[in-house]
């Protein structure tokens, strides 16, 4: 007779992999499906979460954190995205995309990838935009959405966003592709309508495409038909290291001892472990960082020895420890470790 496996005896599923969204599903439900397709009566699946949602009409890249990996999810939370959309002219929808009902409508202009070239040189760098209504965006703890599916409209605040590479080309009269690099929080429907105004003409998107999140491309993901064709063995083979997600190259090894220590919550003094190179990426971060803050009177207080920088632990064998806040005086943090 068999012994059931205990939860707490499980081994938890812990990497990064990336799926090729469809059509049709929502973020969520992508996770859920994965969740699944990685438990196993040895696995817990059961921790999981995506580093950006897709709406349910998009299709592309999404990177799924599962187990130790979802720790670290925010570097690509925070990370740049590249889309690829196609905007229909002449119309506006209520949503601002095809999964939305038609509210008005306007002549479509003559234009050439002439033309488009420059509408799209008017988007290209810092700008604010006003996100869309029907957006999962919250006031007074309800989301937008539901507000606008009860016909309330309600007063948004402009975002700051930054496109950083955008293109712009024509495929007939009345239809326009847009590729577009920016940062997070970008909603690409606005960028589709807000492009339609500067072509003196309405519009929506009809289709949305992610290809990039950070360092992850859409050549490394896998659809989820494909995913659940495999065995277990093959899908956990697609995990990508927990790791995966963090953009940081800075590296500390600690002994054994400290390894202990720094498990256990405490917080080491490693000056002496301090590299050249460690020492010039802390000492440059710091500047970039004191160079991004705004705030004059907060600088002066900063004293740039004691400000800590996130680096990344390994052991004496190389194996990922996790992050570490450390500083030029040599004190270490321990910030989010995983288990083993």
């Amino acid at each position: 007779m068999s012994i059931p496996i205990k939860q707490a005896d499980k081994i938890r599923v812990s990497g990064v992999v990336l799926v090729d969204k469809p059509q049709g599903m929502t973020s969520q439900q992508v996770v859920s499906k994965v969740k699944y397709l990685f438990k196993s009566p040895s696995h817990d699946s059961k921790k999981a979460g995506h580093t950006g949602t897709l709406d349910p009409m998009a299709t592309g890249l999404l990177p799924i954190c599962m187990g130790e990996a979802t720790k670290f999810s925010h570097y690509q939370l925070d990370a740049d995205k590249s889309y690829q959309a196609t905007i229909l002219l002449g119309r506006q929808t209520d949503t601002g995309d095809a999964d939305g009902k038609i509210i008005e409508q306007s002549p479509v202009p003559t234009f050439d990838d002439v033309s488009l070239n420059k509408v799209a040189q008017q988007f290209l760098g810092v700008q604010q935009q006003i996100p869309p209504m029907y957006s999962a965006l919250k006031k007074d703890g309800k989301k937008l959405y539901e507000y606008a599916r009860a016909g309330i409209e309600v007063k948004r605040p402009p975002r700051d966003i930054v496109i950083k590479a955008i293109e712009i080309k024509k495929i007939d009269n009345e239809q326009v592709q847009l590729m577009v690099t920016c940062t997070k929080g970008t909603y690409v429907r606005v960028l589709g309508e807000d492009i339609a105004k500067a072509m003196g003409t309405l519009g929506h998107l009809t289709t949305l495409r992610r290809t990039q999140v950070g360092k992850f491309t859409i050549d490394g993901a896998i659809t989820l038909s494909a995913l659940e064709a495999m065995t277990l063995a093959n899908r956990e083979k697609r995990l990508m290291p927990v790791d995966a997600c963090i953009d940081i190259d800075a590296t500390l090894l600690l002994t054994s001892e400290q390894c202990t220590r720094i498990h256990m919550g405490q917080r080491l003094n490693v000056f002496e472990q301090l590299t050249d190179d460690l020492k010039g990426y802390i000492s440059e971060t710091v500047n970039k960082q004191l160079l991004r803050d705004k705030d004059e009177a907060h600088k002066e207080q900063q004293i740039e020895h004691e400000i800590p920088i996130d680096v990344r632990l390994i052991n004496e064998e190389g194996e990922f420890l996790g992050l570490g806040a450390i500083s030029l005086n040599g004190r270490l943090q321990p910030k989010k470790l995983i288990q083993r």
